[in-house]
C-alpha cells in the first residue's frame, strides 16, 4: 500500500496542525451533500409532479414547505445533527404544448447543533436560488397546434438551467446553465448539451479550494438513442472542462494545483423483458487528463514535489432489474450492480492532494453522476463494487388513511474493486468494505401533505480504518404543498 495508512495520518496530522481542514473531513461534506441531493431529489419528484400539457394555455404555479431532520453519522462515527427549513416555489406557462416557461426557486435554513455542521460554518441560510430555469421550445407540438402536418423530423430546444440525466445516472446526473437540443426521426433521439454548473455546484474533488461552494466546469456531448419494440439502446460521448478559478491551494507548507479534464465514452440499454421485469445497463470510459499528487511523506512532515499532467484511463458500469409483482399494493423487487475501477498509487480517489502518483496513468474513475449508493455509507462511485438487493411496496391499498403509504428496504454489500487503491475515507489493503441495510417509508397523508422516514444503518468490514462500531443515518421529513 506504499504505507498508504501513515501518509493518510501524516496528510491528517499536519492538515489539522496548520488549521486548514483535512482532505478526508472535506470528503465527509462531500459526502454528505451526496446524500441530501439524492433525498432532495426524491422529495422533489413527489412534490412536483409534471402537469401534462394539453390545454391551449395553460398556468401553472404553486409551492411546498419541507421541513427534515437528520441525524448522521460520519467515517471518524462523531455524530451530526441537522434540521432543515425549505421553502420551493414554482411557476410553468405552456402554450399550445409546443412552448414553456419553468421557474422554481429555493430559499432555507440549515439549522446544525452546535459543532455539528460538516463544513465548520455553524448555522448558514441556504440562500435563495433559481434552482430550475429554462425556456423550451418542441417543433413538433408546434406543427400540431397550428393544425399542421406533423414532420417525421422532430426538434426540441431548451435554453437555460435544467438537470441533465443520461442513461442509469452514472457519468451525467448535472445540473447546467446552457443549452439543450433533442433532434428525433421516427424512433431515433440524438440529444445534444452544452453548458456549465451553477457556480454553487459541489465539486467531486473535496481538495479544491471552495468545492462546495464555488464550482465552475463545463460539459458538452451528444447521446443517440434508439427505441427497438421495449429496449431502448444508447451511445454518447460527454466532454467535461475545467473551469474553476480556485486552483490554487496550500496545505502543509505543499502548493497544489488543480485541473481535472476528462471525456467519457458510454454505452447503454434499457426497457422491458417482460411485462414484470425491467431493466437498465450502462458501462463508461474515462479518459482525459489531470495533475498529479503534489508531495511526498519524509518522515513526519510533507515534502512538496513536482506535480505532472497524467493521462486518465477508467471505467465504471451499472446494471439494474426491477420485477414487478403486478399485485393490488404495487410491489416491486430489485437488484443492482455497480462497479468502477480504482488506483492503487493514490491515497484519496477523488482528490488531487493526495491523489495520483506524478508519471502514471490514472486508474480512479470520477463521474458526474448520482447514483444510489446508500444512506450511511454512500460511498462516491469510484473504486467500488456494490451489491444492492431490495423491495418496495404499498401494504394497505384497501384502506383509505393508508392507501399512499408506501414502504420499502435496500440492503448493501460493499466491496472494493482494487484491495489496494483507496476509496474517499481511509482503508487497509483489503476489499471488504461492509454491509448496510437501508429502510424507508413515503406516506401521503392528504393531497398536501407528505411524510418520509429514513434510516440506514452500515456496518463496518475489514477494510474500513475507523473501529467497527456501526453508523447510523436517520432522516425525518414533511412537505407541506400549497
Amino acid at each position: 500500500m506504499h504505507n498508504r495508512f501513515i501518509a493518510s495520518a501524516v496528510v491528517v496530522i499536519a492538515g489539522v496542525a496548520l488549521g486548514a481542514p483535512s482532505a478526508w473531513a472535506q470528503s465527509s461534506l462531500e459526502r454528505f451533500d451526496r446524500q441530501l441531493e439524492q433525498i432532495r431529489r426524491d422529495t422533489d419528484a413527489r412534490a412536483l409532479a409534471d402537469v401534462p400539457a394539453n390545454q391551449r394555455a395553460l398556468i401553472d404555479y404553486g409551492a411546498f414547505v419541507n421541513f427534515n431532520y437528520f441525524s448522521i453519522d460520519d467515517s471518524a462515527l462523531d455524530n451530526h445533527i441537522l434540521r432543515q427549513y425549505e421553502l420551493i416555489g414554482y411557476a410553468r406557462l405552456n402554450l399550445d404544448a409546443a412552448q414553456e416557461i419553468y421557474l422554481r426557486g429555493r430559499i432555507g435554513w440549515q439549522d446544525f447543533n452546535p459543532g455539528d455542521s460538516f463544513d465548520g460554518r455553524g448555522d448558514e441560510a441556504i440562500d435563495g436560488d433559481l434552482d430550475r430555469g429554462f425556456y423550451r421550445f418542441d417543433s413538433q407540438g408546434y406543427q400540431r397546434s397550428r393544425g399542421q402536418e406533423v414532420s417525421d423530423v422532430g426538434v426540441r430546444l431548451e435554453a437555460g438551467r435544467d438537470l441533465v440525466y443520461w442513461g442509469n445516472g452514472l457519468t451525467m446526473s448535472q445540473v447546467i446553465d446552457g443549452g439543450i437540443v433533442d433532434l428525433s426521426w421516427h424512433d431515433t433521439t440524438l440529444q445534444l448539451i452544452g453548458g456549465i454548473t451553477p457556480v454553487r455546484t459541489v465539486d467531486i474533488d473535496p481538495s479544491r479550494p471552495n468545492f462546495e461552494s464555488n464550482t465552475r466546469r463545463g460539459f458538452y456531448g451528444a447521446n443517440l438513442s434508439h427505441q427497438v419494440g421495449q429496449h431502448r439502446p444508447y451511445l454518447y460521448g460527454l466532454l467535461q472542462r475545467d473551469y474553476n478559478q480556485d486552483d490554487l491551494a496550500t496545505t502543509g507548507g505543499v502548493l497544489t494545483e488543480y485541473d481535472y479534464n476528462s471525456y467519457y465514452l458510454g454505452a447503454g440499454i434499457g426497457g422491458a423483458i417482460t411485462d414484470r421485469l425491467l431493466y437498465g445497463v450502462e458501462v463508461v470510459y474515462e479518459g482525459g487528463t489531470n495533475l498529479s499528487n503534489s508531495f511526498a511523506v519524509t518522515g513526519p512532515v510533507l515534502t512538496q514535489i513536482p506535480q505532472t499532467e497524467d493521462d486518465i484511463c477508467a471505467w465504471a458500469g451499472d446494471a439494474r432489474i426491477d420485477f414487478l409483482l403486478l399485485d393490488r399494493r404495487h410491489s416491486r423487487l430489485s437488484a443492482e450492480l455497480i462497479v468502477a475501477s480504482g488506483d492503487d498509487d493514490r491515497l484519496q480517489t477523488s482528490s488531487t492532494f493526495g491523489g495520483n502518483a506524478p508519471n502514471s496513468t490514472d486508474h480512479a474513475f470520477n463521474g458526474f453522476g448520482l447514483l444510489n449508493t446508500g444512506l450511511a455509507f454512500a460511498p462516491a462511485v469510484s473504486n467500488v463494487l456494490i451489491l444492492r438487493a431490495g423491495g418496495v411496496t404499498f401494504p394497505m391499498p384497501e384502506h383509505s388513511a393508508f392507501n399512499k403509504l408506501q414502504v420499502g428496504v435496500d440492503l448493501f454489500m460493499y466491496n472494493k474493486l482494487d484491495a489496494d487503491g483507496p476509496i474517499d475515507e481511509p482503508t487497509f489493503d483489503k476489499s471488504y468494505l461492509g454491509f448496510e441495510p437501508d429502510f424507508f417509508l413515503n406516506w401521503q397523508i392528504t393531497s398536501d401533505v407528505t411524510i418520509a422516514l429514513r434510516y440506514g444503518i452500515f456496518f463496518p468490514g475489514s477494510a474500513i480504518v475507523s473501529d467497527g462500531d456501526p453508523r447510523q443515518f436517520i432522516g425525518a421529513g414533511v412537505t407541506y404543498a400549497f
